[in-house]
C-alpha cells in the first residue's frame, strides 16, 4: 500500500489559535483561505445573549453557510428574522441577503463557512479593531470599508 506525500493533512488546535474578542462577540478563524489554498474559510463565532451580529447584507463573490452548534441563533433570510437551533444549517449563496444576531437569553455558538476561501479574516480583524478603538467610520469610510470586503448592506 502506498501513502501520499506528507503534509496533506493539517491540524490546528484551539491552543494554536484561541477565540479572539470579548464582551458580546468572540470569534476564531478555524481555517483561513490561506490554510485551505483558497477552497474555503471557516469561522467559529460566539455571541452573548441579546447581542447584535450582522445586519442584513449580501456578498457578490462568495457564499456563507451557517451551522448552529449551541444556543439559538436568529438568522435573517427570506426578508425575516427566524430562530435556529443546534444542528440547523443555512446557506446564503452569492447575492443572498442574510444577517445574524442573538435574541435569546443564552449564548450562541455557530460556524460560518465561506467559499471560496477569500481573506475574510481581514474583515473580522478590522471590525474588531474598530470596536476596540471606539472609532466611528464616516459615511465615506464605511462605504469604502464594505466595498473592500464585498459586503453590501441592505435595508430590512
Amino acid at each position: 500500500m502506498s501513502h501520499p506525500p506528507p503534509g496533506l493533512v493539517q491540524v490546528r488546535t484551539l491552543a494554536d489559535h484561541p477565540l479572539a474578542g470579548s464582551g458580546a462577540a468572540a470569534l476564531r478563524m478555524v481555517a483561513t483561505g490561506a490554510v485551505t489554498a483558497g477552497r474555503f474559510g471557516l469561522v467559529e463565532y460566539r455571541l452573548a445573549p441579546h447581542s447584535p451580529g450582522a445586519a442584513p447584507h449580501y456578498h457578490q463573490t462568495f457564499s456563507e453557510s451557517f451551522y448552529v452548534l449551541s444556543g439559538e441563533l436568529t438568522l435573517y433570510a427570506d426578508r425575516r428574522w427566524q430562530p435556529h437551533r443546534p444542528g440547523d444549517f443555512a446557506l446564503a449563496s452569492e447575492r443572498g441577503v442574510h444577517g445574524f444576531r442573538n435574541d435569546s437569553d443564552e449564548p450562541v455558538s455557530f460556524l460560518i463557512l465561506f467559499t471560496p476561501g477569500i481573506a475574510r479574516e481581514e474583515f473580522f480583524a478590522e471590525t474588531a479593531e474598530l470596536r476596540r478603538s471606539g472609532r466611528t467610520l464616516s459615511p465615506e469610510e464605511r462605504t469604502a470599508f464594505y466595498a473592500r470586503h464585498d459586503q453590501v448592506m441592505v435595508e430590512e
